[in-house]
């Protein structure tokens, strides 16, 4: 069942006319979800929250090594993917191999399009905020889980303190 909720980013724009054609509020969030951790789900469970869809865009492998170096990620966009894919509180899962989401949030034009608390609107990649304002797109920031961190838990494997 998991996995028939991803869907390929070619396919994306298609899904989302057929949700809103059925009257559904799409939320949009994107991210690494490298290693899945409490943080992780009730940061989706808070987005999925605040729509009828919940549309995630997941950082291709590449992508994802641009952002946080050569040791990431540490599982591949397929099984990152199927994780967060198994989530109730998710509805679809597209894997975009761009650094910035702009694609990926033009495809989805979500009505909610939602951040960590470790961003805010300023903070907030100028390509993305402009492409989130032309769709007028909603940006609302869930606050940050503290104590949970995908860098915090590869820190403490590796013998250090969180």
């Amino acid at each position: 069942m998991s996995r028939s909720k991803i869907i390929p980013l070619s396919k994306l724009a298609e899904r989302i006319g057929e949700l809103r054609a059925g009257g559904k509020k799409i939320v949009a969030t994107n991210g690494c979800f490298d290693l899945l951790h409490p943080g992780h789900v009730r940061y989706l469970e808070a987005a999925r929250a605040l729509g009828d869809v919940l549309v995630v865009g997941l950082n291709g492998d590449e992508s994802v090594r641009a952002l946080k170096g050569s040791g990431r990620p540490i599982n591949n966009e397929n099984d990152r993917a199927e994780l967060v894919a198994a989530l109730e509180s998710v509805d679809q899962v597209t894997i975009f191999p761009e650094v910035r989401a702009t694609n990926f949030i033009e495809l989805a034009a979500p009505d909610v399009y939602v951040k960590g608390g470790d961003y805010n609107s300023e903070t907030l990649n100028a390509g993305e905020r402009a492409a989130l304002e032309k769709i007028g797109s909603r940006i609302e920031i869930v606050p940050f889980e503290k104590g949970h961190s995908t860098s915090a838990l590869l820190k403490k494997l590796q013998g250090g303190t969180p």
